[in-house]
C-alpha cells in the first residue's frame, strides 16, 4: 500500500502547527507541494520553513507545477464546477506520475489551515485511490476560521444560533439577515454589496504570519479602508490569504468599541 498523509499545518505560522501534525510530519519521506509560480513561490518557502522547524529527520520536497486554472468570476455554476473538475484532474495526473515512480515511500500533502475547509487535497487523494492502492491519514489543523475568531476575540455564533461558512462567490446568494457568516475565498470583497444592513466585519489577512493584518468595525465605515488595504497588500506581496466574519452590529457587546480598528 502507498502511504499518504494529508496534514493540516495551520494558517501560516509555525506556532499554529499541532503536536499531532508534528508527529505526522516526521513520518513523511516526500512532500508534494503545488508550485503556483511567480510571487506565490514564498508559499512554498513557508511550507519549507515549517518543515525545517519541526522535522528532525530526512525529508524531501518535490515542487509540482500547478495547472493553470482559467478565470471563474463570470462562470455559471455548471461551468465553474467543470472548470474545477478539470483543474483537479490535471493536478491528480501530475501527482500520480510522481507517486508511481516510487510507491514505497510515504508521501505528504501540507494543507493550509484544515483539510476540511475549502481545500481540494482530499478529493485529489480520493481520485488517486481509484487507480493506486492508497492508505491515507488525515491530520486536522488549526483553521484560519478559528484563528480569525481568536484574533478578534469573538465567538462565531450567538447563543443558541447557527452560523454559516461560505465563499465570496456565494455570499450574496447565501446571505440571510440576522445570520452570522464566515466568508472565505473572497478575492473581490463581495461584502461591499451588503452595506446599509447594520453589519460588523471582523477581517484578517495572513493570519498567523508575521504579515498579519486585522480590520474590525461597522461594515459601512470600514469597507473603503478594507478595499484599499487589501489592494495594497496584494500589490506588496503578490497574493492575499484572508477571511472575515460578518455579523449584525446588535451582536457586538455594548462595552466593545465599534470604531474601525486596524492592526499591523
Amino acid at each position: 500500500m502507498i502511504s499518504i498523509k494529508v496534514i493540516g499545518i495551520g494558517p501560516g505560522g509555525a506556532d499554529q502547527v499541532t503536536q499531532a501534525a508534528v508527529t505526522a510530519l516526521n513520518k513523511v519521506d516526500v512532500f508534494l507541494v503545488a508550485d503556483k509560480g511567480g510571487r506565490k513561490r514564498d508559499l512554498v518557502a513557508a511550507r519549507q520553513e515549517i518543515c525545517d522547524r519541526w522535522i528532525t529527520g530526512d525529508h524531501r520536497f518535490v515542487e509540482v507545477p500547478d495547472p493553470v486554472r482559467g478565470p471563474d468570476a463570470e462562470r455559471d455554476a455548471a461551468a465553474y464546477g467543470q472548470g474545477v473538475a478539470d483543474w483537479h484532474r490535471a493536478r491528480t495526473e501530475r501527482y500520480r506520475a510522481i507517486i508511481e515512480a516510487d510507491p514505497r515511500l510515504t508521501y505528504g500533502f501540507l494543507v493550509w489551515g484544515d483539510p476540511a475547509f475549502y481545500d481540494s487535497t482530499l478529493r485529489i487523494v480520493d481520485a488517486l485511490a481509484v487507480e493506486l492502492p492508497i492508505t491515507c491519514d488525515v491530520i486536522p489543523g488549526i483553521s484560519a476560521i478559528q484563528l480569525l475568531a481568536a484574533r478578534h476575540r469573538v465567538p462565531l455564533n450567538r447563543v443558541g444560533q447557527p452560523f454559516l461558512i461560505t465563499t465570496g462567490r456565494r455570499l450574496l446568494e447565501d446571505f440571510r439577515a440576522g445570520l452570522d457568516v464566515v466568508v472565505m475565498l473572497d478575492g473581490h470583497l463581495a461584502c461591499r454589496e451588503l452595506t446599509g444592513r447594520d453589519l460588523e466585519i471582523c477581517w484578517g489577512a495572513y493570519l498567523g504570519d508575521a504579515r498579519e493584518v486585522l480590520v474590525r468595525g461597522p461594515l459601512d465605515e470600514v469597507i473603503a479602508e478594507l478595499i484599499t488595504t487589501r489592494a495594497d497588500l496584494r500589490q506588496l506581496h503578490g497574493w492575499v490569504m484572508d477571511t472575515y466574519l460578518l455579523r449584525p452590529l446588535s451582536a457586538t457587546p455594548t462595552h466593545s468599541s465599534r470604531s474601525p480598528s486596524t492592526s499591523r
